[in-house]
């Protein structure tokens, strides 16, 4: 007999619940900290995203769960039915997440010292990314629904916490309204999805919608359908992706750089998890639905960014925003996969957004830090960084070869075989032509950028004092992918286990 009193097992769930009480505690400490001191929170903060990437040490066998309804169920141990669980999948996804926060802490330290209000900014940082490491373990509609709102709602904040700037409140905004509809959407689906198959956990879902009752099929069928729909906004994928230049450009660079990575790696793991986990008995539905989303993002994405214009202001912010969308395109392309030739096509996808993640967090912290001397932050502005800038030019050609897939950025090109390959794999041979087409229209704009960066500067070179946080967020993300393009078989074998 199933069991309600539910079993905690503390250390299971150790690295969001400690990302959410050092959010607390900033925002208590705020009140008492004196103005001169208030890098301390900022500090505090990249302390309680270490500690809480040091407690993924101890779940490293991706064998735990709790919060778990069956009468055998141990704090510990596996279940038939638990509300979060800590599998490879979570752990991979749950370093991810608090890595890329991690760096953007980094990238805002600066910003919070001159622009930003510390106290609001760093507790809004940790409250999403709290979410956003929760969302991945979760193994039921109604957690993964709160995790999913825990992530976005401050993430509507820090877009609009430049006070005073009509930009970032009409950012702000959209992102709002843009997200409030996906997760209408989201619900509305999941309560139909309950309401067919009588259980929010997602592993019983996929049990019951094999058996579901006549008279409720279209219900579920339904459910299923409008529950994608709502995950299609939060991953930006087309036609639900127009506010990502907006949005991009009115916020803060840092909480640009966040919503790229963290944000996407938060729509991409609700996909995975509604898809693979609870609707498997609906492949032929959504299977071809995602390999046509992945198709038209993969192509609207590469070719808004082909058309941005070098001279226009925040062009640089806006070729990233397009870019991400297209590289959007590319995340779906191993899920549509899954439908056809089974769950193992998922590490592709996450083998492809941990490549991603490090990059395109390497380029926002170089426009960071580009932004100090230019600040509307044009394409045009970069030509000649290196004559001014020899480290931070390499190091952005470096993260925008990775993201076109060209050598020396030899992880960004196993990571488009990898997804690739998902796509041949799975008899899909028409996306991955058309993936083929793309990636050579990125390589467009991502080596007119590149080159760019080389050419001789028009007048004296700007230099400027690069502050050591920044600074050492692009060393971070620079080793990192070099430690990766390197020895590419350790990202490809480290996510071989990333399956549920």
């Amino acid at each position: 007999m199933t069991s309600l009193v539910q079993s905690v097992d503390w250390l299971t769930i150790a690295p969001p619940t400690l990302t959410a009480l050092v959010a607390l505690v900033v925002l208590v400490a705020d009140l008492f900290v004196p103005r001169e001191r208030k890098q301390l929170l900022g500090w505090t903060a990249i302390g309680g995203l270490v500690a809480s990437l040091a407690l993924l040490v101890p779940l490293r066998a991706g064998d735990r769960a709790t919060f778990c309804l069956t009468a055998t169920a141990q704090a510990g141990g596996h279940a038939d039915a638990c509300s979060y669980t800590a599998d490879h999948f979570t752990l991979v996804i749950q370093f991810l997440v608090l890595a890329g926060a991690l760096v953007t802490a980094f990238l805002s330290l600066d910003e919070t010292r001159e622009k930003l209000p510390p106290g609001e900014y760093w507790f809004l940082l940790l409250s999403s990314a709290a979410g956003a490491a929760l969302l991945p373990a979760s193994r039921d509609l109604a957690t993964l629904v709160v995790a999913l709102e825990v992530a976005s709602l401050p993430a509507f904040a820090l877009v609009g916490l430049k006070r005073g700037d009509r930009m970032s409140g009409e950012a702000a905004l959209k992102f709002f309204l843009s997200s409030v509809t996906a997760t209408a959407v989201t619900l509305l689906g999941a309560s139909f999805v309950y309401a067919a198959t009588g259980t929010l956990h997602l592993t019983e879902i996929a049990q019951r919608l094999d058996d579901v009752p006549g008279q409720l099929q279209t219900l579920a069928e339904a459910g299923v359908a409008l529950t994608l729909v709502g995950f299609a906004f939060k991953t930006a994928a087309v036609p639900f992706h127009f506010w990502v230049p907006d949005t991009y450009v009115g916020a803060p660079l840092p909480v640009a750089a966040y919503l790229s990575v963290v944000g996407k790696a938060v729509g991409f793991t609700g996909l995975i998890l509604v898809t693979v986990v609870a609707f498997p008995s609906y492949a032929d539905v959504w299977g071809p639905a995602l390999a046509v989303l992945a198709a038209l993002t993969m192509t609207a994405g590469n070719v808004a960014a082909l058309r941005q214009v070098s001279t226009r202001a925040w062009s640089a912010v806006r070729l990233l925003a397009w870019s991400s969308v297209a590289q959007a395109g590319y995340l779906l392309v191993p899920i549509a996969a899954a439908a056809y030739s089974g769950d193992d096509q998922i590490g592709a996808t996450v083998a492809y957004a941990l490549m991603y993640a490090v990059v395109n967090l390497g380029a926002f912290a170089v426009v960071t830090l580009v932004a100090r001397t230019h600040p509307e932050n044009r394409i045009s502005d970069y030509r000649g960084l290196y004559a001014a800038r020899p480290a931070a030019a390499l190091a952005l050609g470096f993260f925008l070869l990775n993201l076109a897939g060209l050598p020396p950025g030899i992880i960004g090109l196993f990571a488009k075989v990898t997804v690739f390959s998902a796509a041949v794999d799975a008899g899909l041979g028409w996306l991955a032509v058309i993936m083929g087409v793309n990636v050579v229209i990125a390589l467009f704009y991502y080596l007119r950028w590149t080159a760019l960066l080389f050419r001789t500067p028009e007048g004296a070179p700007v230099t400027h004092r690069a502050p050591a946080p920044v600074t050492l967020a692009i060393v971070l993300t620079a080793v990192a992918g070099a430690v990766l393009s390197g020895y590419p078989q350790f990202a490809l074998r480290f996510v071989s286990t990333a399956l549920f």
